[in-house]
């Protein structure tokens, strides 16, 4: 049902069809890349909350191609839509975590599968050299591209303690080295990270809002099976807050989106892992629920993103636009 509503926030398929006339769909790819804090580089063992099983498709797996996982992946969404074209997402792990000329095979091949027309690199804000930037300021010439940059936390004390081996110094560095280059950049935050209280991650958004982002992911901490998260979590359940009540998160969620620059896109709200992985927190809500909510609650509470940003004039001219949403 098609309605006229006032623009909460700044949302991903509303960006998107400002570059594509047509429905668009990434496609995860498990690209076999590694990272440096697991390989010895910068550490062992990966970031604590990390199990890349949470995030990979039954087709996206490191044995098969690149085309074939794209290909297989078109066939789990080409019953929907037979028209829609794909992003081909290189999201487990650092995919630029290798040799350059490697990498440029990899995502040169994604390119020449029918139907993709760009790409979405996840990475790390310490795994973007100069080379690899002149490379994608070139292919950003002719394709649609996104970088994004597991940023997490711009806290350095909470990015020691879940083993990320990077500083936000290096974050800010990353994404303003890579939006320079007119490349559109992207980050990736978590909430709830041990240590941190809902005024330092509502302060978050300020500090985030000073980086040339164009979108940002939000998503609530996970406790996965297996990662040395758990484990912690086992050994002292006192040093973590879950939001084992969404409306908690959602609150949180409006009180920092009212905090971030209101030009952002925020792209997600919440990640799903499979039940079979999750601990906690399992609220038993598909995505399309959790927003239906979290818009519910904003219009409730005469929310919107931007609203206690410092640019009272922006804020202004967010509140007064319209779209139509589906």
């Amino acid at each position: 049902m098609n309605m006229s509503t006032q623009l909460l926030y700044n949302d991903f398929p509303t960006f998107l069809r400002k570059y594509f006339p047509y429905k668009v769909q990434k496609i995860s790819l498990n690209a076999g890349f590694t990272c440096p804090n697991r390989d010895g580089t910068k550490g062992w063992g990966g970031c604590t909350y990390c199990n890349n099983q949470t995030f990979n498709p039954d087709y996206c797996r490191t044995e098969k191609s690149i085309t074939t996982q794209l290909e297989e992946g078109k066939c789990f969404f080409a019953h929907k839509y037979p028209e829609m074209k794909y992003l081909a997402y290189f999201q487990a792990y650092t995919n630029t975590y290798a040799e350059l000329e490697g990498l440029k095979r990899k995502y040169e091949e994604a390119l020449t599968v029918d139907g993709v027309v760009g790409l979405v690199i996840g990475t790390r804000p310490d795994c973007m050299p100069e080379s690899l930037l002149r490379y994608l300021e070139e292919l950003n010439k002719y394709t649609f591209l996104m970088v994004e940059y597991g940023i997490e936390s711009t806290c350095d004390e909470t990015l020691k303690r879940i083993n990320r081996g990077h500083t936000y110094a290096d974050t800010v560095e990353a994404v303003q080295r890579t939006a320079a280059c007119g490349i559109l950049t992207g980050g990736h935050i978590i909430l709830g990270l041990p240590g941190e209280t809902h005024d330092t991650m509502v302060a978050q958004a300020e500090i985030l809002s000073d980086l040339p982002l164009a979108t940002l992911k939000i998503h609530q901490l996970q406790l996965i099976r297996g990662t040395r998260m758990a484990h912690e979590y086992d050994e002292a359940p006192d040093g973590f807050h879950l939001f084992n009540k969404v409306e908690e998160y959602i609150d949180l969620v409006i009180d920092y989106v009212e905090h971030l620059r209101p030009d952002i896109v925020v792209e997600r709200f919440v990640s799903q892992s499979p039940k079979d992985l999750l601990i906690a927190p399992d609220w038993g809500l598909r995505n399309y629920e959790f927003v239906a909510r979290l818009q519910k609650r904003m219009k409730e509470r005469g929310a919107y993103q931007g609203k206690k940003y410092r640019d009272s004039e922006k804020r202004i001219i967010f509140a007064d636009d319209k779209l139509t949403t589906e």
